[in-house]
């Protein structure tokens, strides 16, 4: 039997969000200043006041705008030391020994930027379907090089991923509401299962 087992992230996997938790590592002091300069639109983003992709956009681009390919993926490595296991929810770390044997195919989809979970899908031997990056000559331009990958758009990745394949069985785990369309779309959906 095929199986395709698709997981959301931040919140289902781990216990935190780890856009904050990069963000902090990458550069404490820059990071308390830029929190507290966006801390009146996080809260609109709460509200529904504000566009949450546009309020991440630029949190992120005040933190790492113009650095080097390299060197975010360095800290990503540094980070996905320091935070793994203990981010990582110790069920859904036994759950993905698991399915590690059973040599199916799995994906991370999830609205966090590739830079700081490209180490965590490695070491699951997942693939990752992320938000992207954008660069120019090896240094981030603050910008995103694809939509924000949150909501439908989860379903459009996934799909585009497994173009022409064939599955008996997809099956989905998520913990928001951004991960509703790709619960939906699965045949078997699991909500807040490792809570």
């Amino acid at each position: 039997m095929k199986k395709l087992y698709v997981f959301d992230f931040d919140g289902t996997l781990t216990y935190k969000d780890t856009m904050f938790l990069y963000l902090k590592y990458f550069n404490p002091s820059k990071y308390r200043f830029q929190f507290l300069k966006h801390a009146p639109l996080f809260a609109l983003v709460k509200l529904k006041l504000a566009d949450a992709e546009t309020v991440k956009k630029s949190f992120i681009a005040s933190i790492l705008k113009g650095q080097t390919e390299t060197k975010l993926n360095q800290v990503a490595d540094q980070f996905f030391e320091h935070q793994y296991p203990k981010l990582i929810r110790d069920n859904a770390l036994d759950f993905i020994d698991k399915i590690k044997k059973e040599q199916t195919d799995s994906y991370i989809v999830t609205a966090s930027l590739d830079i700081w979970v490209r180490p965590f899908a490695e070491k699951f031997g997942m693939q990752l379907l992320a938000t992207k990056a954008d660069y120019q000559n090896g240094v981030f331009t603050g910008k995103f090089a694809t939509k924000n990958c949150n909501g439908e758009e989860k379903v459009v990745r996934i799909k585009e991923a497994i173009s022409g394949r064939k599955f008996d069985k997809t099956i989905a785990f998520g913990d928001t509401s951004g991960d509703k369309p790709m619960l939906k779309w699965a045949n078997e959906s699991f909500y807040q299962f490792f809570h």
